[in-house]
């Protein structure tokens, strides 16, 4: 799939197939994740794969009731080692660059698997303490985002985009 292709033809899907991902299609998912860029290479993302049916709907739940999240055969929940990034960067470390890092790790992981033929869905509403305390991570581990993955039972249209004029500024505000 051609880059410009992959970037303006991505959707929000919120409706799955049941039809399992296949291990390696998965596998190259999560290792376009990992190529993203980070603040000094610390690549402070990690990634939990769920797949048990009980513990996807608590997922959902905790994401403010996005049952749909359950539909999806798989769930990634990308997270950010707070403490890998901020042991370098301190305060901004912590605070701002793993959050950047793992959402450019996440955008990477959208991009994969549309052109793996997957859908999947950014899901940042959540209880983030919630999420944490059902996936048992370590304190210094703070969920980031959701990421339903499956094969897409809809067919989005393309939503609006404000144009480049609108959003564009050549040096001076």
């Amino acid at each position: 799939m051609e880059l410009y292709e992959a970037i303006q033809g991505r959707r929000s899907i919120r409706a799955f197939k049941s039809d399992p991902v296949p291990e390696e299609v998965l596998h190259r998912v999560l290792t376009a994740a990992i190529w993203a860029p980070s603040a000094g290479n610390l690549q402070p993302w990690e990634f939990v794969v769920v797949r048990e049916p009980n513990r996807k709907r608590q997922l959902a739940k905790a994401a403010l009731g996005q049952y749909f999240i359950a539909e999806a055969p798989i769930v990634v929940v990308v997270c950010a080692n707070i403490r890998r990034t901020a042991t370098y960067y301190g305060k901004r470390g912590a605070e701002l660059y793993c959050i950047q890092d793992t959402a450019a790790a996440t955008q990477n992981l959208l991009l994969a698997a549309h052109a793996e033929g997957l859908g999947a869905c950014w899901i940042g509403a959540f209880r983030e303490d919630k999420v944490a305390s059902l996936l048992q991570l370590p304190p210094h581990v703070r969920p980031v985002a959701i990421v339903p993955i499956g094969y897409p039972a809809e067919k989005p249209r393309a939503p609006s985009r404000r144009p480049l004029s609108e959003v564009l500024h050549e040096e001076t505000w």
